[in-house]
């Protein structure tokens, strides 16, 4: 029997990878702040596949929450073999527009959560050559977006760091994958108060697709995972197209 971690595992991508995971016989252990959801969140794993849930709430933007959970990750009594950092904010108002600290909080959260877990997690696993890290990232890293420049700068950087730690750990028995979904239906973009109805029908994945693809590329040992043939080919356009072409793109589509 193996473990996995998931962060943000009381709504939306975190929920679906949780319940995934215990799908496939995994055990597990819940993050997120708040408490009730992640009971009723173990509630429902443990009743629909008869795994093990441990809860684990914890405020990730918060240094204490962080070690709270980076100590569990390299427990060695139940050990994690499965580091799932789904964890996220989103803030879509123009950078200036809030106070910092509201730009900090997201920093804190999407970026220094991300490389807290993960050194844990690289520490423990290389040290027994075997585990698996997932970090959910976004095609929102890949083009720069003027209706959410904080969101996309880091996501940009969870995405080159995890691509960049699985070239270090090829070969460890340690292996790293980054998701990267487009816009996805979960409560994220309600919390971000974006206006869903500016986004063509199209471009909306659904969240339960978006994870399954994502522990199937994981399983393949593929250090990216693009879900939808849709948002492969957006992304290798805005790789390959002329910057400033791709800057009046994304001016008339801000978000």
């Amino acid at each position: 029997m193996t473990t996995a971690l998931v962060t943000g595992a009381s709504a939306g991508l975190g929920a679906e990878f949780a319940r995934q995971l215990a799908a496939r016989g995994d055990d597990l252990v819940v993050v997120a702040r708040d408490e009730a959801r992640l009971s009723a969140t173990r509630e429902a794993l443990e009743r629909n596949y008869s795994v093990k849930v441990e809860v684990l709430p914890a405020d990730l933007s918060t240094v204490d929450g962080c070690e709270r959970v980076a100590e569990r990750i390299v427990s060695t009594s139940t050990p994690i073999d499965t580091l799932v950092n789904n964890a996220g904010i989103g803030l879509y108002r123009p950078f200036g527009s809030v106070d910092l600290e509201v730009d900090e909080r997201l920093l804190d959260v999407n970026v220094r959560t991300v490389l807290r877990l993960t050194h844990a997690a690289v520490r423990v696993m290389t040290g027994r050559h075997s585990g698996q890290i997932l970090n959910v990232s976004s095609v929102a890293g890949f083009v720069p977006r003027g209706g959410n420049v904080s969101y996309s700068a880091s996501k940009a950087w969870v995405t080159m760091f995890s691509e960049a730690l699985a070239v270090q750990l090829a070969g460890s028995g340690v292996q790293v994958t980054v998701v990267c979904p487009g816009f996805t239906h979960t409560e994220f973009h309600h919390r971000a108060d974006a206006d869903k109805s500016k986004m063509p029908a199209w471009m909306w994945l659904d969240a339960s697709a978006v994870v399954a693809q994502a522990l199937a590329d994981a399983r393949k040992g593929k250090p990216v995972s693009v879900p939808s043939a849709r948002y492969k080919a957006m992304i290798s356009a805005a790789r390959h197209v002329p910057r400033p072409l791709l800057y009046r793109v994304m001016r008339r589509r801000p978000l």
